[in-house]
C-alpha cells in the first residue's frame, strides 16, 4: 500500500498534471483501508477475508465542464493516464454553470484532533475465539435455539485524503471494529431469526463477544409464538435502530439533491412545525470519537455545528456546494452527508414509553422499502410485538405499517433514553401516537 506519508506528495503531483493538461481546477480523493473479517459458524470457521484497498477519485472542471475518473494503479503511469480520462471526458461533455470547486473561503483551516484513530491488533486466531465466544453464548440461552447463522468479526483501519486546487489539502485516519452473531430459534413449526451487534472505533468499548451473543438467542427466542392481530390503527413504538431510519428520511427530504429535483416531501418546509414543540435536530461533526466526525466535508468545506430543528421548526437545509448552486444558495458543508446527528427531546426509559402506550406496536424489524420521497406516503412490511396495559403480550409478524412522514414526525409523543452510543444518527427509541397497522392473512 502506499506509504500514508507520500500521499499529500502524489495529490499534489496529480493536481499539477491536470493543470497542465488544460483542467481549470480539479478536486481529488485518495483513499486506503486495511484489515479483515472473518464468520465462524458451528464453531468452524466458515470465512476468512483479508482487505487491502486503495484509489484515487479526480474531479476537473475544464471551463463549466465536468470530468471524473478513478484509478488504483497509483504508479506514475497509473495517474497520468486517469487524469488524461478525466480531461478528456470534461472536454465531451456538456456546460453546466453549476460545476466548480466549493468557494475557497469556506475550506476548512482548523483540524482539531478527533480521537478516530485506534488500530487493534489482534491476530486472526484470537479473532475467531472470540466469534467463536458470541456464537457459544447465544446458543446456550435456550434449548429451542437450533441453528446458528454465524457469528462476524471484523476490523478495519481506513485513511482519506481530500486535495483540491485552492491548495487545500485535509486527511482523515479513523478505525471501526465490531461482532455480529444471528441465531433461528425453533419451537415445533414455528422458525424465528433474530441477531445483535456491537460496533466502535474502539475495541475496548465493544460489547462482549458473550453479551452479544445472549442478546442475539433472546431476541430469536422472545419472536417465537407470534400471533395475529386485526387490521387497526394504533400507537407504534420503533427500537433505536428503526427509529434511525425514520429520521433518515427526514435528511433525506431536506438534502440539496432531492430539494433541486423538486423530490421531497418537505420543498417548502422552511420556517414550518416538522416535529412537535420540543425536539430539536442537531448536527455535531467534532464529537471526539464518534462514527462520523470530521474537520471538512467531501469539497474541503468547514463542518461546523448545525441545527437543522428548532423546537420542532425546520431550520436547515443539507447541502453540497452543487445543489447549493442549483437553488441559489451557499453550502453548508455537507457534501458527502451528515456528521453526527443528534435528536434533542424530552426522555424516559423503554418501560416508561411502553406504559405510555398502553395498546400498540412495538416495532422491531422493517421489510421493503416503502417510502416514498416526493410525498412521503409510507408503507413497510413490519414484525415485533403486541402491547396490552403496557406490557409485551405476545410476538407478532406479516404486517404492513402506514402513514404519511408528515404527520408521523407531528405525532411523535415519545423519547427513550436508550440511545446506542456510537452512530452517526443519534435517537433513542420513538413512540408514535398513532399509524395504520394492516395484519396480512387471517389477521384482517
Amino acid at each position: 500500500m502506499t506509504d500514508e506519508a507520500n500521499l499529500p506528495r502524489l495529490a499534489t503531483q496529480v493536481l499539477e498534471t491536470a493543470r497542465k493538461m488544460g483542467a481549470d481546477s480539479a478536486e481529488l480523493m485518495i483513499s486506503s483501508s486495511r484489515g479483515y473479517s472473518l464468520n465462524v459458524r458451528q464453531q468452524a470457521v466458515e470465512s476468512l477475508e483479508f482487505q487491502q484497498d486503495r484509489d484515487l477519485s479526480l474531479t476537473v472542471y475544464v471551463g463549466l465542464r465536468k470530468g471524473v475518473a478513478s484509478t488504483g494503479d497509483l504508479t506514475d503511469a497509473g495517474l497520468r493516464d486517469a487524469v488524461t480520462a478525466a480531461v478528456d471526458i470534461a472536454r465531451a461533455t456538456g456546460e453546466d454553470p453549476c460545476h466548480g470547486l466549493a468557494d475557497a473561503a469556506l475550506m476548512a483551516t482548523e483540524f482539531p484532533e478527533l480521537d478516530l484513530d485506534h488500530p487493534w491488533a489482534i491476530a486472526p486466531a484470537e479473532a475467531v475465539k472470540l466469534a467463536q465466544e458470541a456464537e457459544s453464548a447465544a446458543l446456550a440461552v435456550d434449548t429451542r435455539i437450533r441453528q446458528s447463522e454465524g457469528a462476524g468479526f471484523s476490523t478495519h483501519r481506513s485513511h482519506s485524503l481530500y486535495a483540491n486546487s485552492h491548495g487545500f489539502l485535509g486527511a482523515r485516519t479513523g478505525t471501526s471494529h465490531g461482532f455480529n452473531c444471528a441465531v433461528v430459534a425453533v419451537d415445533g413449526d414455528d422458525m424465528q431469526r433474530d441477531d445483535w451487534y456491537t460496533h466502535h472505533r474502539r475495541a475496548d468499548l465493544l460489547e462482549s463477544p458473550e453479551s452479544v451473543g445472549r442478546e442475539a438467542g433472546r431476541r430469536a427466542v422472545r419472536r417465537l409464538g407470534a400471533r395475529p392481530i386485526k387490521t387497526q390503527a394504533a400507537p407504534v413504538l420503533f427500537v433505536p435502530e428503526l427509529a434511525r431510519g425514520l429520521i433518515g428520511s427526514f435528511i433525506g427530504a431536506i438534502s440539496g439533491g432531492a430539494l433541486y429535483r423538486r423530490a421531497s416531501f418537505l420543498l417548502d418546509a422552511m420556517d414550518q412545525p416538522i416535529f412537535p414543540m420540543g425536539v430539536s435536530v442537531h448536527q455535531r461533526p467534532r464529537l471526539p470519537c464518534a462514527a462520523a466526525s470530521s474537520a471538512f466535508d467531501g469539497e474541503g468545506v468547514a463542518t461546523q455545528d448545525r441545527t437543522l430543528i428548532d423546537n420542532g421548526v425546520l431550520k436547515g437545509w443539507v447541502l453540497g456546494s452543487y445543489s447549493a448552486r442549483r437553488l441559489g444558495l451557499t453550502t453548508t458543508g455537507n457534501a458527502g452527508g451528515i456528521f453526527n446527528l443528534l435528536l434533542d427531546a424530552p426522555r424516559e426509559s423503554f418501560d416508561s414509553l411502553l406504559k405510555r402506550m398502553g395498546r400498540g406496536l412495538l416495532v422491531t424489524e422493517l421489510m421493503g422499502s416503502g417510502v416514498n420521497g416526493v410525498t412521503g406516503d409510507y408503507s413497510r412490511g413490519a414484525a415485533g410485538f403486541w402491547v396490552e396495559g403496557g406490557e409485551i403480550v405476545h410476538a407478532v409478524d406479516e404486517l404492513t405499517i402506514a402513514g404519511n412522514l408528515r404527520d408521523i414526525y407531528k405525532n411523535f409523543i415519545g423519547f427513550g433514553d436508550d440511545i446506542r452510543p456510537y452512530a452517526s444518527l443519534q435517537t433513542g427509541s420513538v413512540l408514535v401516537g398513532e399509524m395504520m397497522i394492516a395484519a396480512q392473512g387471517n389477521g384482517d
